[in-house]
Order: C-alpha cells, then structure tokens, then sequence
C-alpha cells in the first residue's frame, strides 16, 4: 500500500483545497450532485460545490463525515462516509483526481476509509459502482468482495467485523 496517502476530516480549510483539486482534476459530475447551467466549472458550479459539503459535513448537525484524500502532501480527492439502514451501515463514496488515477491511490483509500468505518463503530461498508468502472471492480475483487448486480448497478457490503479478524 503506498505510504503517501492520508485521509483528514474535511475542514474549511481543507474544503478549499479540496475545490481546487475538483476544479483542476476533475469533471464536475465526477464530485458532486448535477447543477443546471453551462458544462465546467462555473462560479455557480464553485459555489454548489463548496455548499455542498458545508451543509452535509461542516455543518453543526453533518449527515455524513468526508476527509480529503492527500497524496503526497497536497489534496487529491475525497472519500465519505455516510451512515445508512440497516444500522452500523456506512455507504462508501471516492473520488480521485485524474492525475491520480492508476497509481495505486484507490487501493490505499479503500484501506483506510475501511479502518475510518471501522473506527467510527460502523460494521459495514456498502459501495455502489457503475459495471464499467473497472478499478473499483478490481479493488473489490482483491479484497475478496462480491460486486452483485442491482438495477443499473453493482453493490457490495464490506463486513468489517470479518476484516477485524
């Protein structure tokens, strides 16, 4: 596993960094919900994006815990964690910057957001992938998770009381 990837609680100061990395990095539907208007990063898009995470994690009540995915040193990505049915299910959710990609970054955020999980009690982790998203398929099957199919999808749920043992 690489030793240059970290996870950190998001922050505001992160959140800046973590829109800088968004916006150099990556396609805005890669990172964050559809908002109406032009394609790329507009002001609005920014904003959105930036609203975003402080309604649903730096908020006073967050719904959900994200931490910046840092490489190296400078922020790369995001992972999430959000807490789902049944209970102490958290649903997994990554996103890395293209640069980043095929270097062996998504394997070492699935380690550590797994311990995260684990260490914030949860004992499940669901991931939800498209069927031609070949890394997390990869990943999956290197952990010795079965992707099943759902609707459109292909979930898994990570049983984190095994990989305790």
């Amino acid at each position: 596993m690489r030793s240059d990837v970290v996870l950190r609680r998001l922050d505001q100061d992160l959140l800046t960094d973590l829109l800088h990395a968004a916006v150099e990095d990556a396609d805005p539907l890669e990172v964050m919900p559809p908002v109406e208007g032009p394609d790329g990063w507009t002001a609005e898009r920014r904003a959105a994006f930036v609203r975003f995470h402080r309604t649903r994690t730096l908020a006073a009540d967050p719904v959900e815990i994200t931490y910046a995915i840092v490489v190296a040193g400078r922020v790369a990505g995001a992972a999430r964690l959000f807490p789902m049915e049944p209970a102490g299910t958290a649903e997994a959710g990554v996103w890395i910057g293209r640069s980043h990609r095929g270097t062996g970054v998504g394997g070492a955020v699935l380690e550590l957001l797994l311990a995260e999980a684990r260490d914030e009690g949860f004992t499940s982790v669901y991931v939800s992938t498209e069927p031609q998203n070949a890394a997390v398929r990869a990943l999956m099957a290197r952990k010795g998770v079965t992707l099943v199919p759902d609707a459109d999808a292909l979930i898994a749920y990570v049983d984190l009381t095994a990989e305790a043992r």
